[in-house]
């Protein structure tokens, strides 16, 4: 590359191609020093362009109003707005002094080498203090404090530094609206008062045949409680890892409420009830649970059990269609001027509820509305910023419950709520999260359980290692070579891998029923080929063909830490296609073939099909319409990518490949992507160096998207056990505020 004379004195290159060298003697002294800075940054992609032109234009404003800012103001404003791209809600001050500048801002980003130190954030900030930031955001048209001098929240300045907290303003707002409207929620009047009232009776009464008998062993049962304590408040979490069962508590809790509402109260009339969840596919995902669960629940016992599993609702809708998004923009039809029709909100997969959504969501709800958060504390958190169940939950694990609260659940359950959960210092937002503390789904045998749990719990790295020594039946470590990589994820993603766990996968049983050995994509390109119908079949056949094809598909999913690279998405996908491709189970790597599926990346609400949502490219025989009458012409094939309905009926919803504007292959799928899903087979493959987004949150998220069988490979001897080592933390002040934490 030509490279201008001021580029080459600045250091962007050298003509002999040696190591390049930029020399910014005098950064936070010079704004032009600081522009060239900044600008080099956005050329290496450490910094977003949105960041350096938000700079510009601040620079440009204050300029013109003669109060110019100091470069450390403008190299802080960079910072902010890069943490909110990582998902930061705001720039931790304390972490710009003493050490770990670079790692607190991930720069240089995903482990790459600096091509020369004087770039580091570290070099240029290694003599700054705490006084340094208060003098240089000491600008009064741009940094305020929130307040205005009669201390009402206010503000109009582009950036708010609260406490040694520096937020763009937008964030600060959020932050303080989710405090403010969870504070209203949480000091309201218990919505069942004490014990004895005739609401709290009637719920005991729906509870005890919702949940008949007691744990002879004298177990608590959580989902029990999580449904009375949920019952009780206007806000409430209900938070467990996999298998725990927080589908079917919430399940029982509708019908609970349902029931108290029927029968107690002046109204006697059903609730309104709206589902939502973050993503389509997570949407889908409910919906087919839900409507499940509700046909086979037992309501004996709770009065016109009809009516009450009427009111159950079994839609679940996506946040953004629940709130009403008008195009072109980030509004919503519903806001506090117009909010929500409804007495509950039920939201799943919370984890992935950005503080924006979040501070939308509620702003829009009903003062007198009940809300109910469902999700793992411990997954991922929103690929947007903020992590608002994990900063609400980072107490659930100790309770923090107060006596009153212990003696009331145990009041209206009968189940003994262990003494240890009991902790000084309750707040009012600890009283309102249950933790799912069982998983159903794992037993003392599942070295999925085991090595989730491990991992995390922190477990050191030598007891993690050795839980893939001890014969579990259904996990499997193995360790890819640059030479054996590409036979060793190909093995996988064709058959499945199965000679890598005990006696191949055979002679699994769970819940007393077979488990099939383990697969990969060759089983539903398999069953493609097999169970085809014929050419003149109804289109019905075609359907239930398409709805086994997607089941199937579902058993195996491959899933990485990135997206680029060898062994990110794009490299995956690429090498799953060629090997199968090479064992003759599709007929192209590129472009539309039978049998490749692809996944939805925006949402698109003229097809009805989501982000998130996945759907596989068939081949149906053409049918026109002649005189009202279908004529089908089994010699002409057309692909056709066909979408599961998403409501449990098996429908599936046919769409011309034309038509979708937003997908990808999906062989291989991020474990971001993944959340609000789960398969038989998860194999997770990890990069082969270390990466900031490799953590434990991620680790466990893609362990646990495996319902019978895992399987870990990695490159890198030791990487697994680092990346478990290291935490996903996000600043923001929302703990602190709530009086449960500082930054998580």
């Amino acid at each position: 590359m030509n490279r201008t004379p001021e580029q080459i004195e600045l250091g962007f290159d050298s003509a002999d191609g040696e190591q390049e060298k930029t020399a910014f003697n005098d950064v936070l002294g010079d704004t032009h020093q600081l522009f060239d800075l900044l600008e080099r940054w956005t050329e290496l992609g450490w910094l977003r362009s949105l960041d350096l032109a938000l700079v510009r234009f601040l620079d440009e404003e204050t300029r013109a109003a003669e109060q110019p800012a100091l470069p450390l103001l403008l190299l802080g404003i960079a910072l902010a707005s890069h943490q909110l791209g990582r998902g930061h809600v705001c720039l931790d001050l304390n972490a710009m002094v003493g050490e770990g500048f670079n790692d607190a801002l991930s720069l240089p980003p995903e482990d790459e080498t600096a091509p020369d130190n004087s770039l580091l954030p570290s070099d240029i900030l290694k003599n700054t203090h705490l006084d340094d930031w208060g003098e240089a955001l000491s600008h009064p048209l741009l940094v305020s404090d929130g307040t205005d001098k009669m201390g009402q929240q206010v503000s109009d300045t582009p950036l708010v530094k609260d406490g040694l907290r520096l937020y763009l303003r937008r964030y600060w707002h959020y932050e303080q609206s989710i405090f403010q409207q969870l504070g209203l929620r949480l000091n309201r009047p218990q919505a069942m008062g004490d014990s004895t009232t005739p609401a709290a009776l009637a719920l005991k009464q729906a509870l005890a045949a919702l949940f008949p008998g007691c744990d002879p062993s004298g177990n608590t049962d959580w989902q029990r409680v999580a449904c009375a304590n949920a019952a009780r408040h206007s806000f409430s979490v209900i938070t467990g890892g996999p298998g725990t069962g927080k589908t079917t508590t919430v399940v029982r809790l509708l019908a609970a409420l349902q029931s108290v509402a029927l029968s107690s109260g002046d109204s006697k009339r059903p609730l309104r009830i709206r589902l939502g969840a973050p993503t389509g596919k997570a949407a889908a995902r409910l919906n087919e649970s839900i409507a499940r669960e509700v046909q086979k629940l037992d309501l004996a016992g709770l009065g016109d059990a009809e009516q009450i599993r009427e009111a159950i609702p079994t839609e679940v809708t996506t946040l953004h269609r629940l709130l009403g998004s008008v195009p072109g923009s980030r509004r919503f039809r519903h806001n506090a001027n117009n909010p929500l029709v409804l007495d509950t909100l039920v939201i799943d997969e919370a984890s992935m509820v950005d503080i924006e959504m979040m501070a939308t969501l509620l702003a829009a709800l009903p003062a007198n509305a009940r809300l109910v958060l469902l999700g793992d504390k411990d997954q991922l958190a929103s690929v947007d910023a903020g992590a608002v169940l994990g900063e609400l939950c980072q107490r659930a694990s100790d309770g923090y419950y107060s006596e009153n609260t212990c003696h009331w659940l145990e009041a209206v359950t009968g189940d003994r709520i262990d003494p240890a959960l009991v902790r000084p210092d309750p707040q009012p937002l600890d009283q309102a999260i249950t933790l799912l503390r069982k998983s159903y789904r794992f037993d003392r045998d599942s070295g999925i359980g085991r090595l989730a749990h491990a991992v995390n719990n922190g477990a050191g790295s030598g007891e993690v290692r050795s839980l893939f020594c001890q014969g579990y039946a259904d996990i499997a470590r193995l360790s890819l070579t640059r030479a054996e990589r590409d036979r060793l994820i190909s093995q996988h993603c064709v058959r499945g891998g199965a000679a890598h766990f005990p006696d191949h996968g055979r002679g699994r049983f769970s819940a007393g029923e077979p488990v099939a050995p383990p697969v990969g994509f060759g089983a539903y390109l398999d069953r493609m080929a097999s169970r085809r119908p014929e050419p003149s079949a109804a289109l019905a056949e075609f359907d239930r063909w398409a709805d086994d094809l997607l089941k199937a598909y579902g058993s195996f999913q491959l899933l990485t830490a990135l997206r680029r690279g060898a062994l990110g998405v794009e490299g995956l996908n690429q090498t799953v296609a060629t090997a199968l491709h090479r064992a003759g189970l599709i007929r192209a790597t590129e472009g539309w073939y039978p049998g490749r599926p692809v996944l939805i990346t925006r949402n698109d609400y003229s097809l009805g099909l989501m982000n998130g949502d996945v759907g596989l490219t068939l081949e149906l025989p053409a049918r026109h319409w002649v005189d009202g009458v279908e004529v089908v012409e089994p010699e002409r094939l057309v692909q056709r990518v066909a979408f599961a309905a998403g409501d449990g009926s098996g429908a599936v919803r046919w769409v011309l490949p034309s038509r979708l504007q937003s997908v990808e292959t999906v062989y291989a799928m991020t474990v971001h992507k993944s959340q609000g899903s789960e398969f038989n087979h998860a194999c997770l493959v990890l990069p082969d160096r270390l990466n900031p987004v490799l953590t434990r949150e991620l680790i466990y998220t893609g362990i646990t998207r495996a319902r019978h069988w895992f399987s870990l490979l990695t490159p890198e001897e030791g990487l697994f056990e680092e990346a478990i080592s290291r935490r996903v933390v996000r600043t923001s002040g929302l703990g602190r505020a709530m009086g449960v934490s500082g930054n998580r």
